[in-house]
């Protein structure tokens, strides 16, 4: 990025301003700074230039989550947030999106940048063993993809379109108000810049189909509830040859039978009996990596007492090494004794002395002396 200034103080507004609070902020500032109110004064066309940048992190809120997490290295080459300054698409972009008609008048007058198609989304479940080894999968879609017939031209093959008159082109024709020079897509090439004689047959001119498209997708071992993964040119055809849009898979995870998922660290709860909790033992537990893992049980160990197997938890999403595996320990009372089993526990509640469980002998003692002291 351009500046190392906060963009929510760029665009005057709160850390926790909302999306129409900072559009709102957006609109004031471009007006205020547009280089064609501020000919020839370099700060102005700075300012401008900074606050659209802040403006096309913050409208989006992938974009907006990673800045206030990484700050300005989420958008630098290898940054935390990834990716975010390739997707930026320029400050007359941004300022057009906004306003809805782009003021021109600074010269240029190149021909309209072809419409990009749009992006799609996809939604995909996966089970937690898939989310920890990762895997390949096939997905259909239904697109509008590139007409094979005309190659996405959208004329007639033989034939091929002509420039618009009306425009030179430049898929816009511009119009003066006030001091603004106003720039409109062109109302003969709807802003194409370019005219077709003999529409192709099959997409009837648009360059486009609806089709069906079976794509693989790989998904990496360690994705979470709502990873998102980009399929680059595979959402929507572009009109008449323009770049496709991107199609995102966003994965959702099904709740698995024994383990609970936080981050890279896997919980499950494991029930054990109040023998085994008293005299201490041990606990065997499949993971997700195939392996049975052996824990071991400390006489006296409590409910809600956790067990701890490092590295035996979710991998890394793209990075090296593992979570770890957190068991928590639940003493199960018994429910169905035999005449027998009641026997023996008869005969050793008849021996204890108290030290046996001093969590509940000094509760009792602490409740004996809360009430003697009224």
């Amino acid at each position: 990025m351009s500046t190392q200034v906060d963009y929510y103080e760029l665009l005057e507004c709160e850390r926790t301003a909302d999306a129409g609070v900072i559009k709102s902020s957006y609109r004031k500032l471009a007006m205020k700074y547009h280089p064609d109110k501020n000919a020839g004064c370099k700060d102005s066309e700075a300012k401008f230039k900074a606050v659209s940048e802040a403006y096309d992190v913050l409208k989006d809120p992938q974009k907006r989550a990673a800045y206030d997490r990484f700050g300005h290295a989420a958008f630098q080459q290898g940054g935390g947030g990834g990716g975010g300054a390739q997707d930026f698409g320029g400050f007359s972009d941004i300022f057009e999106s906004v306003f809805g008609e782009f003021m021109g008048g600074r010269g240029g007058g190149g021909r309209q940048q072809a419409r990009r198609g749009a992006d799609l989304r996809y939604d995909m479940e996966v089970t937690l063993e898939e989310a920890f080894h990762g895997k390949a999968t096939e997905i259909t879609v239904d697109v509008s993809a590139e007409c094979d017939t005309c190659h996405g031209s959208g004329a007639k093959p033989g034939t091929h379109a002509s420039t618009c008159r009306q425009c030179n082109g430049h898929g816009k024709v511009r119009a003066q108000q006030g001091f603004f020079v106003v720039e409109r897509p062109c109302p003969v090439c709807q802003g194409a810049g370019q005219v077709i004689a003999d529409p192709c047959g099959d997409c009837r001119g648009e360059g486009r189909v609806d089709k069906t498209k079976t794509l693989t997708v790989n998904v990496p071992a360690g994705v979470d509830e709502g990873t998102r993964i980009r399929l680059t040119g595979e959402g929507e055809a572009g009109p008449r040859g323009a770049p496709a849009g991107d199609l995102y898979i966003f994965l959702h995870v099904k709740r698995h039978a024994l383990f609970e998922r936080e981050g890279t660290t896997l919980f499950a709860r494991v029930p054990i009996s109040f023998t085994t909790a008293a005299l201490g033992g041990s606990l065997s537990i499949p993971g997700l990596d195939g392996d049975t893992h052996e824990l071991k049980i400390p006489a006296g160990i409590q409910t809600g007492k956790q067990l701890r197997q490092r590295g035996a938890g979710m991998p890394v999403l793209q990075g090296r090494g593992s979570g770890d595996l957190v068991v928590q320990i639940e003493v199960e009372t018994p429910t169905r004794l035999s005449s027998r089993q009641r026997e023996l526990l008869e005969m050793f509640r008849e021996t204890e002395t108290g030290d046996e469980c001093p969590a509940s002998q000094g509760f009792f003692a602490k409740l004996k002396g809360v009430f003697a002291a009224e």
